[in-house]
């Protein structure tokens, strides 16, 4: 049976673009008959000032995001800091994620459609000038999110898109009407920097006025408080602007070839994301032994200068299956030896098999050399690293593991953790089959698959982000279909957080769609799951093992 393909024309015509495409391609839609678009000047609270097109068709909806930046390098991190938006970092400052503001935008959007009975997928694009330098490692992110992005553009305030507002496209105005108390014209837009202004014109000449009142012999002005009320300006800029203090995050492995690999910076306060974390006790306990020992040798070298300080590895090794939570921990890890003061940056840098292999006889060594330099100061981590232990003796993925052990080795670079991470079978026959890593890697933590309990616990935590409450019969469906998919699941391909992710996300689109359908007699109703909103769990079997 053919699967239903999730875009609709419009929407891939749209992902297929490259920043030497797209202008032509909106162009071609400006005179397209069967395509309605409009241009506004923002749109509901985070693209408020934005310069933004709208372009539909009888199926989708598709909001193009005009980012004027500066044209800087910058890194992207989608990832929320507790309350806090995602944040874009360069060197010395950083800003909130434009695709998350367009994510959260599109949410409202697709709100506002379901309420009118508007059946349009929804689709965002970003143009923008800075250019980002992990874009291809975020980019399936984005994808999640229902974002194409497009970086290193180039003049976009003078380049000018035409639209195709042709009333006899009824479908274009029906879905503009269906969020026209959210969207600001450019007549509005025109209307408040005029009202704005002006405010400025009479505060000044009220100014003036009270000037003139004033005793002649204080000329100074009194000098205004600084604002602090930005979120922007908080003091995890600091920390970040040192971890940026390292190449671009490109690698370079020969004249017709360079990688790019992700780079997560440091958090502002990883204990507290540690203590968040559901279950890993285990991991919390490791990870506290080794951080005391850390601050043990600090408080001896200050106490006895001359005295002889334990030796203590950072490498360390992350055994686990998806979604168990390595990644998360890696990051915070970084942070939290930052901290401690064991590492200078606390960032972390994101690698695999394909970060060091290139085309070229030397490419292997080029890109070790290159990937280590980045990640000085904080963490390596180099996932499903089984997969350099090639099962040919002249793999090149060997070679790197070689390298890797030649450059730790080195007193010098003491200022670095390498962790390697990947399924916990694999991952011990290539410590069997080198036993150079079983002593460069003293460290092993093990991630063990999540309980129902510790499922459910994560499942509550997520519903409560969004405001969101089971009714009593709802969590207890919950629980009975959860418990029973987690029964019958294949350890090597249970998702674990990720699972529950998927699932609550199946579960808002159900209750959304039953709130549409039948209005809610309250605001409440809104807010609470109801049994009618559990759908049941899809989940990959365990294989059954057939002998005799």
């Amino acid at each position: 049976m053919n699967r239903k393909n999730t875009f609709t024309r419009l929407i891939n015509n749209f992902r297929r673009q490259t920043r030497t495409t797209i202008l032509q391609h909106l162009d071609s839609l400006a005179h397209s008959p069967r395509v309605y678009s409009q241009q506004f000047a923002g749109i509901g609270q985070h693209l408020n000032s934005y310069r933004l097109f709208a372009f539909i068709d009888r199926h989708s909806f598709v909001l193009l995001c005009i980012d004027k930046a500066d044209g800087i390098v910058e890194l992207a991190d989608e990832e929320m800091y507790g309350d806090e938006p995602p944040r874009y970092f360069t060197c010395d400052s950083h800003r909130k994620s434009p695709v998350w503001m367009l994510s959260e935008t599109l949410k409202l959007i697709r709100l506002h459609f379901c309420e009118q009975n508007i059946s349009l997928k929804v689709h965002g694009l970003l143009l923008t000038e800075n250019t980002i330098v992990n874009a291809d490692d975020i980019r399936p992110e984005w994808d999640r999110m229902g974002i194409s992005v497009i970086d290193q553009m180039e003049c976009l305030d003078e380049k000018t898109i035409g639209v195709n507002p042709d009333e006899s496209l009824t479908f274009g105005h029906e879905a503009m009407q269906a969020i026209a108390d959210i969207v600001k014209t450019p007549d509005q837009a025109r209307k408040d920097e005029n009202d704005e202004f002006a405010r400025m014109l009479d505060d000044f000449m009220a100014s003036l006025e009270g000037n003139a009142n004033t005793d002649d012999t204080d000329d100074t002005p009194e000098q205004e408080e600084p604002d602090t009320t930005d979120s922007d300006t908080d003091d995890c800029t600091g920390d970040f602007s040192a971890a940026l203090d390292i190449p671009s995050g490109i690698v370079e492995q020969n004249n017709n070839l360079s990688v790019k690999v992700q780079i997560l910076p440091p958090l502002p306060n990883p204990r507290a994301e540690l203590d968040k974390l559901v279950g890993c006790q285990d991991i919390k306990a490791r990870l506290d032994e080794l951080l005391a020992l850390t601050r043990y040798n600090q408080i001896l070298l200050s106490a006895y200068p001359q005295s002889k300080l334990h030796e203590v590895s950072l490498h360390s090794i992350f055994f686990g299956h998806p979604g168990t939570g390595k990644t998360t921990v890696c990051k915070i890890f970084g942070s939290i030896l930052h901290e401690a003061g064991a590492l200078s940056k606390g960032h972390v840098v994101v690698a695999n098999r394909g970060t060091f292999l290139g085309t070229l006889w030397g490419d292997e060594e080029r890109s070790v050399r290159q990937v280590i330099d980045m990640a000085m100061g904080g963490v390596l981590m180099i996932d499903e690293a089984y997969l350099l232990n090639g099962k040919h003796e002249h793999d090149p993925g060997r070679i790197v593991v070689q390298l890797l052990m030649d450059l730790l080795a080195d007193e010098g670079r003491r200022d670095i953790a390498v962790v390697l991470c990947g399924y916990k079978e694999p991952m011990m026959r290539l410590l069997d089959t080198n036993p150079g890593l079983q002593s460069r890697f003293p460290n092993r933590f093990e991630f063990k698959d999540f309980s129902v309990d510790d499922l459910l616990e994560i499942s509550r935590r997520r519903v409560d982000e969004y405001q969101y409450h089971f009714t009593p019969q709802a969590w207890q469906k919950y629980r009975d279909v959860l418990s029973e998919a987690y029964a019958v699941r294949d350890p090597q391909s249970w998702g674990n957080a990720r699972f529950v992710a998927n699932q609550l996300e199946r579960i808002y689109i159900q209750h959304a769609r039953r709130c549409t359908e039948g209005r809610p007699v309250s605001d409440k109703q809104l807010l609470t799951l109801t049994p009618a909103d559990i759908v049941p769990i899809e989940v990959a079997r365990a294989p059954r093992h057939v002998g005799f």
